[in-house]
């Protein structure tokens, strides 16, 4: 496995990157965890729009799938218009590993109007991270991506309940400024990790996407989520979350699991 210098990942040209050590799974640690790839996904939506000129359009929603597993070696990364517009666009990001596509994900951008007047949402508030005890995640999840993170708990973790805060000292991308928002959603798919139902020593719950819809841009460096995982009788499982920064909650996510015993 590359270590690498201290990033998740490493330009290779411009649209390929090698990722590091540090992206190791928690189902399997010689793959990919999906949580820091979501990220660049966010990253290489900015440089395309960059790239254009400021139009004046944010994100407010991120729907990733997984195709399959991404091995910690180069891949390729895509940005394409699927639908555009002046004031709603559709982008869609499509990963490259091996010769396949592994992740594909489409982001809405949406035009921004000034709707202070209307503002409102009722998601409980969770106190910030400043103070609270780190807790060790690796405890249950191998890899080094779980490795790299800082967790500090707000509640008590029951099964398939608990909310944190999550941040990490880890650079997204190696020497390259990244936003709020790309840093924001390179920690929320850790959503499934940290609110644990069976262990995963003795069941596989991995999700097969990832849907983020935001009510405003998230600024700072630590995600808050407030975590339930339910799980079915029949093979199917749900983690959702209400997701925070600091200022207070910044919209929700959710994620789509295939449950199935180990062993």
């Amino acid at each position: 496995m590359p270590a690498g210098p201290d990033a998740y990942f490493v330009r290779v040209d411009e649209r390929s990157f090698r990722p590091t050590a540090l992206t190791g799974g928690g189902w399997s640690t010689d793959e990919q965890h999906i949580s820091p790839m979501n990220g660049l996904v966010v990253h290489e939506v900015e440089r395309f729009v960059a790239a254009r000129g400021d139009d004046g359009l944010q994100i407010g929603r991120i729907g990733l799938d997984i195709l399959g597993v991404l091995p910690i070696d180069v891949f390729e990364v895509a940005v394409e218009v699927v639908r555009p517009g002046r004031t709603i666009e559709l982008l869609e990001v499509v990963v490259t590993s091996g010769g396949r596509a592994a992740l594909r994900a489409r982001v809405w951008r949406m035009a921004v109007a000034d709707t202070a007047a209307a503002a409102g949402d009722d998601a409980r508030r969770l106190p910030g991270p400043d103070g609270l005890p780190t807790d060790d995640l690796t405890r249950t999840w191998p890899g080094g991506f779980i490795g790299s993170l800082e967790f500090r708990p707000v509640t008590e973790h029951a099964p398939g309940r608990r909310a944190g805060w999550i941040t990490s000292h880890v650079p997204l991308v190696d020497g390259e400024p990244v936003s709020d928002l790309a840093r924001f959603v390179g920690y929320v798919d850790t959503m499934n990790g940290i609110a644990v139902r069976r262990s995963p020593d003795d069941w596989a719950y991995p999700n097969l996407d990832l849907t983020i819809h935001l009510v405003r841009q998230p600024v700072g460096t630590w995600v808050g989520l407030d975590v339930t995982v339910d799980l079915g009788t029949g093979g199917l499982g749900l983690t959702s979350a209400a997701v925070h920064d600091e200022r207070g909650p910044v919209g929700r996510a959710a994620q789509t699991l295939t449950v199935r015993p180990r062993g």
